[in-house]
């Protein structure tokens, strides 16, 4: 990875910390949502596909900015998809679902843009301008299932005991479990879309770079 790089990549993990302090800061500090008290509400956070996407991508950005020349087991490729693949599907899937019904102000403002637009937005063109390339195959994208599908079945089992779901479209109580597999399964389908699509540009792209060289 380049200097430009290890920037970028530096800068994409900086801008995922200031959003998720903010986050935090808001929601320590606010009245609204399930939990009435603190630390719950708190802690009530990181139950959220969008936070834990957000670590994820930062996560890994550090590590590269810290090891440019990474290219680890099949856990960090598959951790390095994951961040890059779900930090585009909470782009994609909250300013096509959820944007309309976003009602926020001040720093709850800051902290929605800074984790659903601009960290989508620095986590994917970090990838596609600065790669590392070579970092995910078939293999991986099996592995990369396996975090999403963990998400939802922690959000359902956890739902049914406490009413508390993170988003409308898998709210069990609102549209019952046929629906809300429906829209799951939607979600699916675009992460595997985006997955296939990762993997053979990335094949792609590495090849290009290898002519050149």
């Amino acid at each position: 990875m380049t200097m430009v790089g290890r920037i970028w990549a530096a800068m994409t993990g900086l801008v995922v910390l200031c959003g998720i302090v903010i986050q935090l800061f808001v929601t320590a500090n606010g009245h609204e949502g399930f939990y009435p008290d603190n630390p719950e509400r708190v802690f009530n956070v990181f139950a959220y596909f969008t936070i834990q996407s957000n670590l994820l991508l930062g996560g890994t950005a550090l590590m590269l900015a810290l090891q440019p020349d990474r290219s680890g087991g099949a856990l960090f490729k598959t951790l390095r998809l994951n961040g890059v693949l779900c930090i585009a599907v909470t782009g994609i899937v909250y300013h096509a679902v959820l944007a309309q019904d976003a009602d926020f102000h001040g720093w709850g403002w800051v902290a929605n843009f800074l984790l659903h637009t601009v960290a989508p937005v620095v986590g994917v063109l970090g990838w596609l301008l600065f790669g590392p390339r070579d970092l995910t195959g078939w293999r991986i994208v099996g592995w990369s299932i396996v975090y999403p599908l963990l998400w939802l079945a922690f959000t359902l089992i956890r739902g049914e005991f406490v009413g508390f779901y993170p988003y409308p479209f898998v709210d069990v109580g609102l549209h019952g479990y046929g629906r809300v597999l429906l829209n799951c399964l939607l979600v699916a389908v675009l992460f595997l879309a985006l997955a296939a699509g990762a993997t053979s540009l990335d094949r792609r792209l590495q090849r290009k770079r290898t002519v050149e060289r």
